[in-house]
């Protein structure tokens, strides 16, 4: 390792040095103007990687012919040298080190300002992206599908036509099941997950009830590996007491597998199961149980629309983590209590993000009225009609800057370019 000092008339002269001396990859740590020109300090490219590993070159000495013996007084003077070039190594690391860390940060007040210009631009083309984005914040969408969507909205678009475009793009990614009949007529047996309180027992009631309109209660059965609640088996009996549906209650794996033999008459099965935590290590134990079934169990993600957008992501990712080790996915989700939140972009979000179909919708704890099956067209208009105007957690136009130069650009990948119909799909 050398770090080498350059004196020239200008920085012309010194960096042609710098090149022929050390090479094109040199790494200038500092200039600074001197009496006769300039002064440039640099050091190669992997004198600087070794300087920020903290790696230091070590130097054995070469063999020297015997010396005699100099007095104890001489010693000090012996040691002194390898002593300062230790001292003066640990300097140029420690000067390295902290050039580094400079240049890192004005990288990042580049990029950040770079993004503040491209958005000034955007903003003189098309004024309405501004109002666009504050109506997608308003409604709880992240920033990072807002600034996705703007960069595939049509030119010139004023702020009607860039939210009717919006809304499609929207529609377009949004992901439901097809139809009800489909569902309930093929059958089979659900379970339904989630963290606790998001409403599991009350939206497998609603289910059944449901269910039971259309094939009887002779064609169902509902089960509940809830052991951990107090009254939560019996929650679910009254449920099946009121529909007259027989209800069982499972501890394990094993006794999963035979209820499930028992009931592999019936035309549908509805699971309740204990509610956990995203972050609960028992989490995959439970999926596993579910997979390990020999009848197959598709599993319905329950998410709370109250929920931050965060906390979804990371629910999804749980779930979803510990489905890919139980052997298959989830099958959908269904959102419950639309009709306590006030944002219900962050959900939508989600599960556009996720590519996760909506089945249901819950609104209420009245059974089975307040559960409708997922309609695209009601999400998103319900989403956007959240008023922008009067709420502290919306950003004001001037701050709109601030909030997109701060969002990773890699998200408006996942958007493939626009299509003839002038709506965006995911690639």
């Amino acid at each position: 390792m050398k770090i080498r000092k350059f004196f020239a008339g200008t920085c012309r002269d010194a960096l042609r040095q710098i090149r022929e001396e050390i090479g094109p990859d040199a790494v200038v740590l500092s200039n600074r103007s001197v009496a006769n020109g300039v002064e440039i300090v640099a050091l190669a490219e992997e004198d600087l990687d070794a300087l920020a590993g903290g790696d230091m070159p070590t130097h054995r000495p070469r063999p020297r012919p015997a010396q005699p013996i100099q007095p104890a007084a001489a010693a000090p003077a012996a040691v002194a040298g390898p002593t300062a070039s230790a001292h003066d190594a640990a300097a140029a690391s420690a000067f390295a080190q902290s050039m580094m860390g400079e240049l890192q940060s004005m990288r990042g007040l580049l990029e950040e300002q770079v993004a503040g210009l491209v958005w000034n631009d955007k903003q003189r083309r098309s004024p309405a992206q501004g109002e666009i984005l504050r109506t997608l914040l308003a409604a709880g969408f992240s920033a990072q599908l807002g600034r996705a969507l703007l960069e595939h909205l049509p030119e010139g678009s004023d702020r009607d036509a860039g939210l009717d475009w919006v809304k499609n793009a929207l529609k377009r990614n949004l992901p439901v099941m097809p139809n009800e009949d489909e569902l309930m007529e093929r059958g089979g047996v659900y379970a339904l997950m989630g963290p606790t309180g998001v409403g599991k027992t009350t939206t497998t009631a609603k289910l059944a009830a449901r269910c039971v309109m259309r094939h009887g209660a002779e064609k169902l059965a509902l089960l509940t590996t809830d052991s951990y609640r107090i009254g939560g088996h019996e929650q679910l009996r009254i449920y099946g007491k009121i529909l007259g549906v027989t209800v069982h209650a499972v501890k394990d794996a094993t006794d999963l597998r035979l209820a499930l033999t028992e009931l592999r008459n019936k035309h549908m099965v509805l699971i309740d199961t204990v509610g956990m935590s995203q972050r609960d290590r028992t989490v995959p134990e439970q999926v596993a149980m579910l997979c390990g079934a020999e009848t197959p169990v598709q599993r319905l993600l329950l998410l709370n629309a109250t929920s931050h957008g965060d906390t979804l992501n990371e629910v999804v990712h749980a779930y979803r983590s510990a489905s890919a080790e139980g052997g298959s996915d989830l099958a959908g989700c269904i959102l419950t209590k639309l009709d306590e939140t006030t944002n219900l972009g962050s959900v939508l979000d989600t599960v556009i993000r996720h590519r996760l179909p909506v089945h249901y919708v819950s609104t209420g704890q009245r059974v089975p009225e307040n559960l409708h099956v997922a309609d695209r067209q009601f999400l998103i208009d319900t989403a956007l009609s959240a008023p922008v105007t009067g709420s502290p957690f919306v950003p004001a136009e001037e701050d709109l800057m601030a909030v997109v130069r701060g969002v990773d650009p890699n998200y408006s990948g996942l958007f493939a370019p626009a299509q003839p119909s002038g709506e965006a799909c995911f690639g």
